[in-house]
């Protein structure tokens, strides 16, 4: 039999999931009650059987298993649910495309995402976090999911295109985002192509929503190709389709794919990381004095931080490792077999789903003590050792790990510095966590209460910006007291 290295010696343990549901199967659970129920998996073995409509699917448990899988794509290839249904909306880029396709996909993006490359757009991504914040004022309910989400699709826009969106299309990229998201994932866990034929009013939207998505990259990619080349991510894309750099001419069906997934992943993941740590920061106030007592050292001048600043916030990276750790925008994954294998001491068919969840991992005790606690002091330097290979993979792992770390990572600690430097941002009185899963995990339809910590220093006003703040400040009445949440409802 042919199949992947086996992983280290040890008795594994094989269960199946109790389920109540035989068509349905184990879908209803992952979408009424997701988090709890990846949860209860490993008391169920290492590697678990699941039910998900017709059919049948292997939930690695254990960060071997989970090593395992993300280390050989030649066996665990990216497939399954999950990207079958991300290849109908994105088509065949670098983090959906088959492992035969990958590394040349790869090899033609990675230069735009070196170290030194992002260290470049640093200051862009200071400009459009001032951006968003501008129009912020005390006492003000802030839509924080939107604001966030605005933020990151400003700044994918302009390492892809060079420029933002407008503001009208850019609130409209965000509307589409979260009603795709959230069809995606009940599309994953309920594979059943029927129910989502079906012309309600959820499935218009769902196909709608996806549609202007592609429409909105493809009028980018028009609006390029009659202009001046540009050296950004597009320009690149553009000139492997005349195969400037010699080799082999890519087509304008993959440039479509390569822009619609950098898209779809670098505005929703970076954005849903942002407003989780603003939520957590907003529950953890001993954690957020440490944080502004770091920014007002570092960030002394009030603005934003640059390339020479950013290694000095120490203790703004534990707490995106925390968050990232705690609540993991990529939460659920899904791979298939490409031939006869083993895992778990188990034998898989060809053509198996293969799942795994960093979620799981992440709060699975027996790798991080107190999982459900926000601690960020486990990530400073030192402490970090002790945390088991493979356990901690917000960002994948082997191969096939995500293209965008770097660029994700500085976005996120560029804005959480020069947030927490200028303001406090506090839960609405009576507010509970709320978190709906979707293709990806965070809060959504966050509104916090923003109030400045200290006025500008002298001599460095806002920059000007001639672009208007997109729709995420809500005006209230000051003294208003709860009634102002009472009309904030989760989008």
């Amino acid at each position: 039999m042919s199949g992947s290295v086996p992983g280290p010696a040890r008795d594994w343990t094989v269960g199946t999931a109790p389920g109540i549901f035989p068509f349905i199967g184990h879908g209803i659970d992952l979408v009424r009650r997701p988090l709890a129920f990846l949860n209860s998996l490993p008391g169920h073995g290492d590697l678990v059987e699941l039910r998900l409509g017709p059919q049948r699917a292997w939930m690695a448990c254990h960060p071997d298993l989970v090593s395992q899988v993300l280390r050989d794509p030649r066996t665990f290839d990216k497939g399954g649910p999950l990207y079958d249904r991300l290849r109908m909306l994105l088509g065949d880029g670098v983090g959906t495309c088959r492992h035969q396709d990958h590394r040349r996909q790869r090899r033609l993006l990675q230069p735009e995402f070196r170290k030194a490359r992002v260290a470049d757009q640093v200051r862009l991504m200071g400009d459009e976090v001032e951006s968003v914040c501008r129009a912020w004022r005390a006492g003000q309910l802030v839509d924080i999911s939107a604001a966030m989400l605005d933020l990151s699709t400003r700044v994918v826009s302009r390492v892809l295109f060079s420029d933002s969106l407008d503001t009208a299309t850019a609130a409209e990229m965000r509307g589409c985002l979260a009603i795709v998201v959230r069809g995606m994932f009940v599309r994953t866990v309920m594979p059943v192509d029927a129910l989502f034929r079906v012309p309600t009013p959820a499935n218009r939207r769902y196909r709608h929503a996806s549609e202007r998505l592609r429409a909105i990259v493809d009028a980018a990619i028009a609006q390029r190709r009659q202009g001046t080349p540009r050296d950004d991510l597009l320009g690149t894309l553009l000139a492997a389709t005349r195969a400037d750099g010699g080799g082999t001419a890519i087509t304008d069906q993959e440039v479509h794919g390569q822009v619609m997934t950098l898209m779809f992943a670098g505005a929703e993941s970076t954005a849903l990381c942002l407003s989780s740590a603003l939520e957590l920061l907003g529950r953890h106030p001993e954690e957020e004095r440490r944080l502004h007592s770091e920014v007002d050292a570092v960030l002394a001048s009030g603005q934003p931080p640059g390339p020479d600043e950013l290694p000095r916030l120490v203790h703004t990276r534990c707490v995106l490792t925390e968050t990232l750790r705690h609540r993991p925008p990529g939460w659920l994954f899904t791979r298939v077999t490409t031939r006869e294998t083993e895992l778990a001491g188990h034998r898989l068919p060809q053509g198996a789903t293969v799942m795994f969840s960093p979620y799981l991992l992440h709060h699975d005790p027996a790798l991080f003590p107190d999982p459900d606690r926000f601690l960020p002091d486990r990530w400073l330097p030192g402490q970090a050792v002790a945390v088991p290979p493979g356990a901690m993979i917000p960002f994948g792992a082997g191969s096939r790990k995500c293209i965008g770390e770097t660029l994700a990572l500085t976005e996120a600690t560029v804005a959480v510095a020069f947030i927490a430097r200028h303001w406090r941002l506090r839960h609405l009185p009576g507010y509970t966590e709320r978190l709906r899963p979707a293709a990806s995990l965070g809060p959504r339809g966050l509104v916090m209460i923003s109030q400045p910590r200290a006025r500008r220093p002298v001599g460095t006003p806002p920059r000007a910006d001639s672009r208007a703040p997109g729709p995420t400040v809500v005006p209230v009445v000051p003294d208003s007291g709860t009634a102002g949440g009472n009309d904030v409802r989760d989008a």
